[in-house]
């Protein structure tokens, strides 16, 4: 018998779909992307502007800005100082959970590779939270591979609540939720949702993502968008860089954050910008013509794009080149990273998502971050 796979443009039925136009205007904005007709003028002319127009944007991503870097960077460290100052902000992720419903063909925790699966317990969490609070840290990211049923939402609730006697600010990166999952996570103590969608190509995309819900495009795509129905402060964007072409997604991730801020201004608008990495059982999965230089063009036209937007710079990255971004494009980064289930202190419970290439400390990473004239950040937020 043979086996269809699921439609990815359809809801299953538990997904919430809401009715919300930003989709198709982003996937129209990318199809009339063709980034090899802006010239050296065009670039130019865009540098010269104070507020950028999206055409400007996609100049600035486009082959003909490559010369322009240097350009660029003076611009971008200009605005990143004006909008943040010479802070920089600091946090460590602790994965909870690694069980995961999908299979996606890049990543170490999809659900047909085989790893070693693990889940904290409530104590666990609570023991490692507390560990990661020593070093003085006061955000932290929670994450879990993508399964409801492993890690449900009550469960990472609970987590939450956990993480708030430790920390002022808590982020969390895990499955597409409906608005009213977000509301009940945010009562919790959730800050900020990170999704990623990967690569905004829909036929891309469906080819990465063979099977779980994940396989749905639009619901992964709407899901900052239901974020900020549920209450939460912030969201962020961001394509894994490598898996399609990194200029259109790239592009598609700045005009998706960009018509959610204009839909809801109120909101912390961030990018994270991942590249592919290697992982457990594939050692060869590297990024797809996305070397650093091409990486700092993504940065520095977004920080252009949208000045006020926080930008992540992940450990995925050496730490030669994270130093030299902070200040000129990045505002936040991580320290003291373990990507795999828990491994704060004692070994990781279960195996990790992906190689890191930046092992510093927390100590390592706040001397680095004096060593560039900037000043560390260990919370901007304070409940009262």
């Amino acid at each position: 018998m043979k086996i269809v796979a699921q439609d990815p443009m359809k809801y299953l039925d538990f997904m919430e779909a809401i009715d919300s136009e930003v989709m198709d205007k982003v996937l129209k904005s990318v199809s009339n992307y063709a980034y090899s007709r802006y010239t050296a003028a065009q670039v130019q002319n865009a540098l010269n502007k104070d507020v950028l127009s999206p055409d400007d944007f996609a100049a600035l991503l486009s082959p003909a800005a490559f010369p322009f870097l240097e350009d660029m960077a003076r611009k971008a460290k200009i605005e990143t100082r004006n909008h943040f100052g010479s802070s920089v902000c600091m946090f460590t992720p602790l994965y909870i959970a690694n069980y995961c419903e999908n299979h996606c063909v890049y990543c170490g925790f999809n659900c047909k590779n085989k790893i070693h699966r693990a889940k904290l317990t409530y104590e666990e969490i609570d023991h490692e939270l507390s560990v990661i609070a020593k070093t003085g840290l006061k955000e932290i990211l929670i994450l879990t591979g993508e399964s409801r049923h492993m890690s449900d939402v009550e469960y990472i609730g609970e987590s939450l609540k956990i993480a708030r006697k430790y920390f002022s600010t808590i982020g969390i990166e895990i499955y597409p939720l409906n608005s009213d999952e977000y509301h009940y996570l945010h009562e919790c103590g959730a800050d900020f949702v990170s999704v990623y969608q990967e690569t905004y190509n829909p036929v891309k995309y469906e080819e990465m993502h063979l099977s779980g819900p994940k396989r749905v495009y639009p619901y992964r795509f709407n899901a900052q968008e239901r974020a900020l129905m549920g209450g939460m402060r912030g969201v962020s964007f961001g394509a894994l860089l490598g898996l399609d072409d990194f200029r259109k997604d790239a592009f598609a991730s700045g005009m998706h954050a960009y018509y959610i801020q204009q839909k809801y201004p109120h909101a912390e608008i961030s990018f994270s910008t991942p590249r592919l990495r290697p992982y457990v059982n594939n050692a060869d999965n590297n990024p797809n013509d996305v070397h650093e230089p091409q990486l700092l063009q993504v940065m520095l036209a977004y920080r252009l794009f949208m000045p006020f937007a926080g930008i992540t710079i992940s450990t995925r990255e050496r730490a030669g080149f994270r130093d030299n971004v902070i200040g000129m494009a990045a505002t936040k980064i991580s320290a003291g990273v373990s990507v795999g289930v828990g491994g704060h202190e004692e070994e990781a419970k279960g195996d990790e998502q992906f190689e890191i290439s930046d092992p510093r400390s927390v100590s390592e990473v706040h001397e680095a971050i004096l060593n560039h004239g900037l000043q560390p950040v260990y919370t901007d937020y304070l409940w009262v």
